[in-house]
């Protein structure tokens, strides 16, 4: 395997045509110069001076790559998925549409190889080690390559730092903190004077609370202790199990002689009910009378 099959690069996301550098569109390439050395011009004519040139870019920022070129007749149908290139010209060139340039895009995410190169030779008896034969347009051969893509690694915006972040260090000592100003700053204090002593007993009776409550000293020993009754005193549960225990004491188990003197049947009835003769009819009396 050569060395162009290791090397990942990027896709080829756009083809167009051209007139020249000036109308080709940014973050595009022109080819000018076929593999073979010949002028890449598609108008060759000593009449006609401008020309078309094919472009292609590898700009990533639509998130499309082309997946396959090829090229079609004016008599052919447009494949499904498919479209024909922009022209990007001046405004009295054309493209001869005898032969039409159309590509696939597909979304960088749903595939794994696409175009990687596009190149033109000349003379369609020279082969391009490693490209895919398109088709013959307008006296030239139109090769590309496909293969594994590398997509490029987004990279981090740089963050933007305050002034006052930039201007820490730990080389350099902190300055000291400015002190805290209250938002509500508490009302100016009245004259001992106008205070009356009823209003002094009340914030002293206040105060005692509060610390009180605050205070390590008012935590007791039962705090977070759960409320539960003892055994002894729940009579619900000292009732029901008293029953249970009265139930299982009056329980009498009984032996085999027991159960065979308790249930005890001789039969009887049904021996001597056996042994009776059924009665048997006269023949005498079941004669009619003459």
């Amino acid at each position: 395997m050569s060395l162009m099959e290791h090397t990942t690069v990027r896709p080829v996301t756009a083809v167009a045509w051209t007139s020249n550098t000036g109308t080709c569109p940014k973050n595009f390439t022109l080819i000018s110069i076929t593999e073979d050395g010949a002028t890449a011009n598609f108008t060759r004519s000593f009449a006609i001076k401008s020309g078309y040139y094919l472009c292609y870019s590898k700009d990533l920022t639509e998130g499309k790559v082309v997946s396959d070129v090829q090229i079609i007749s004016d008599k052919d149908a447009l494949p499904h998925g498919y479209f024909c290139i922009a022209e990007h010209l001046e405004p009295k060139a054309t493209v001869s549409k005898k032969k039409r340039v159309c590509v696939r895009l597909s979304p960088v995410n749903n595939v794994d190889t696409a175009v990687l190169d596009i190149k033109l030779t000349a003379k369609s008896k020279m082969m391009l080690q490693h490209y895919t034969y398109v088709g013959d347009i307008h006296g030239y051969v139109l090769w590309c390559r496909k293969g594994h893509f590398s997509s490029p690694v987004p990279q981090p915006k740089p963050r933007k730092y305050s002034l006052d972040v930039r201007s820490l260090s730990l080389d350099q000592p902190a300055a000291p903190p400015l002190p805290l100003r209250p938002s509500n700053p508490p009302p100016p204090a009245l004259p001992p004077s106008r205070l009356s002593h009823r209003r002094c007993s009340l914030k002293s009776k206040d105060n005692l609370d509060n610390s009180a409550d605050s205070s390590l000293f008012g935590i007791t020993a039962l705090d977070g202790v759960p409320f539960s009754l003892h055994p002894d005193f729940d009579f619900q549960a000292n009732q029901t199990s008293l029953q249970l225990n009265s139930q299982l004491n009056n329980i009498r188990i009984k032996s085999h002689e027991d159960i065979e003197n308790e249930y005890n049947y001789t039969f009887t009835v049904e021996e001597s009910a056996a042994k009776r003769t059924r009665p048997s009819i006269s023949t005498e009396s079941s004669a009619p009378a003459q």
